[in-house]
């Protein structure tokens, strides 16, 4: 069955885990994504919600990889920790994550379709609070659902227009994985869209005039003489295939990583401008449009090869010498 979209596709079992009195359960399996909580729960009513975001993948002889799971669980930490929610000790993310992959093994697309089953970790406070405070009872749950491609289109070039609204402020939530930051991404992406692009780029909160991310994604920028560009700065989330990527780049195709500011007026210098994330790993960027300027990008070549050598560790097809795979 090939799977189209990244979209909810329906899924056999998820795990739920409780915190109360001081403590994280051990949490239990659910045929059901549905649960009671309190109209005045924290997490509706003050957004005191975080989340995650990795994949399992088929290879070609039909064992099942998780990709970097510790990763996700050492940033969910993070997140935890900002919002005062009690961090979900990693032992019990890994559990979590391995009990749901094996529940719902049937359900991960074939190696053929280049499909995968996308696993959405998440912690919400649960408590019944009018005043604002944090909870002091949690839920981390687990689900997970067969997709397709985030962008319709797969490794095809999308367009992107800037924004004159901020995704996060400085020293704010930007690179907490919390639901704030993506609710304040609904607006921007649904005007860049209504004018035929496929999304928004944020430029820093602070100035306006230098790169950051999309509301999804990171942007990663590839120079003429191989350098791997990527902005610095803290309103971005940590992407963890961002980071993926930059130590293929090292390895494989010895580029040079710069972590730095990028001016948009520089957007024209560079030869290769993509979109990465565990949703959309790779996507090539043609144009960008800034206030009646565009920027256009024609190569995809080292973009294509990074994402080629990513997705081969992924897919079991390319040795994994970084110790990111397991095998469910």
């Amino acid at each position: 069955m090939k799977i189209e979209g990244f979209k909810y596709h329906g899924t056999n079992q998820a795990f739920y885990a409780t915190y109360k009195d001081g403590a994280w359960d051990e949490g239990v399996m659910s045929d059901s994504i549905f649960f009671e909580i309190s109209s005045v729960a924290v997490a509706l009513q003050y957004g005191q919600s975080v989340f995650e975001g990795l994949k399992a993948y088929r290879t070609k002889n039909n064992d099942v990889l998780l990709f970097r799971p510790d990763a996700n669980a050492k940033r969910l930490k993070g997140s935890c920790e900002r919002l005062l929610i009690p961090p979900v000790p990693e032992e019990l993310f890994i559990k979590a994550i391995k009990q749901v992959v094996d529940a719902n093994r049937d359900l991960v697309p074939s190696y053929e379709s280049k499909g995968s089953l996308y696993i959405r970790p998440f912690v919400i406070g649960t408590e019944t609070v009018m005043g604002v405070r944090s909870a002091n009872e949690f839920l981390f749950g687990v689900i997970a659902t067969p997709v397709g491609s985030y962008f319709k289109d797969g490794f095809n070039p999308i367009s992107l227009t800037t924004t004159p609204y901020d995704r996060a402020a400085p020293n704010g939530l930007g690179h907490v994985k919390t639901g704030a930051n993506y609710a304040a991404s609904l607006y921007p992406k649904h005007l860049a869209k209504q004018k035929g692009f496929d999304d928004c780029l944020y430029l820093d909160p602070k100035t306006h005039t230098k790169v950051d991310e999309t509301g999804a994604t990171n942007i990663i920028a590839i120079t003429k003489d191989n350098q791997f560009v990527t902005p610095q700065s803290k309103s971005i989330l940590p992407s963890i295939t961002n980071q993926s990527l930059q130590m293929i780049a090292k390895k494989y195709l010895g580029m040079d990583v710069i972590h730095r500011d990028i001016p948009l007026h520089e957007l024209k210098d560079f030869e290769e401008i993509g979109a990465c994330g565990t949703a959309a790993v790779i996507t090539p960027i043609s144009r960008i449009h800034h206030e009646g300027e565009e920027f256009t990008f024609e190569s995809y070549e080292k973009l294509h090869k990074l994402y080629d050598l990513l997705q081969g560790i992924q897919y079991g097809d390319v040795k994994d010498e970084f110790g990111w795979v397991i095998k469910v």
